[in-house]
């Protein structure tokens, strides 16, 4: 990302979508101090003052994510700045996410809620909160594998995940999200 993007001494924002929630992370690089500050969702969580080393990198995490700040010369007086998620670049991390995450925005209640399925873990949250989940198997192999849990604050949801074949060998299992008998559509990998 280049520094041109945005005035004053913020340089780079990037979101990054967690399990919990998509996480807005801001740089601020002072070209003439060297000051370094880095902010997640508004939250300062790192801060140098007076650096004479205008380049290096810069550790900080987001929940248990290590992430690093990457500050490069590219010519002359102007930086480039690169994230690096879990000692991935953002796009690797991006892309490997979109493989273990699914993602639904569903209406709850009247409010927008953001569920997402973990597949590596089965873990289910629900707006940013880890939830309690309860596995069951179908009778036959078209019931598939779901996962059953209740939405915080809507008693009155039925809600379950069902993770089917997709009969093709490439795409595998698909993950179907169902609240009170409708399937709700996945969200972009992004959300």
């Amino acid at each position: 990302m280049a520094a041109s993007e945005f005035s004053g001494d913020l340089v780079a924002v990037w979101e990054l979508a967690l399990s919990d929630k998509l996480h807005r992370i801001e740089f601020e690089h002072g070209t003439t101090t060297g000051k370094r500050v880095i902010r997640v969702d508004g939250k300062e969580v790192h801060r140098q003052d007076w650096m004479f080393k205008l380049v290096g990198k810069n550790a900080f995490r987001v929940n248990d994510t290590n992430c690093v700040v990457h500050i490069n010369a590219v010519n002359g007086f102007a930086y480039e700045y690169t994230l690096v998620v879990g000692g991935k670049t953002l796009k690797k991390f991006r892309e490997n996410m979109r493989h273990n995450l699914r993602t639904w925005i569903a209406t709850v209640n009247g409010r927008n809620t953001r569920i997402v399925y973990e597949k590596d873990t089965c873990d289910v949250w629900v707006n940013g909160q880890k939830v309690d989940t309860a596995g069951q198997f179908g009778d036959d192999d078209d019931d598939g594998a779901a996962t059953h849990f209740e939405i915080p604050g809507a008693p009155d949801y039925t809600a379950f995940i069902k993770a089917v074949s997709s009969g093709k060998q490439r795409q595998g299992i698909i993950h179907i999200l169902m609240i009170n008998g409708q399937q709700i559509p996945e969200a972009p990998p992004d959300c």
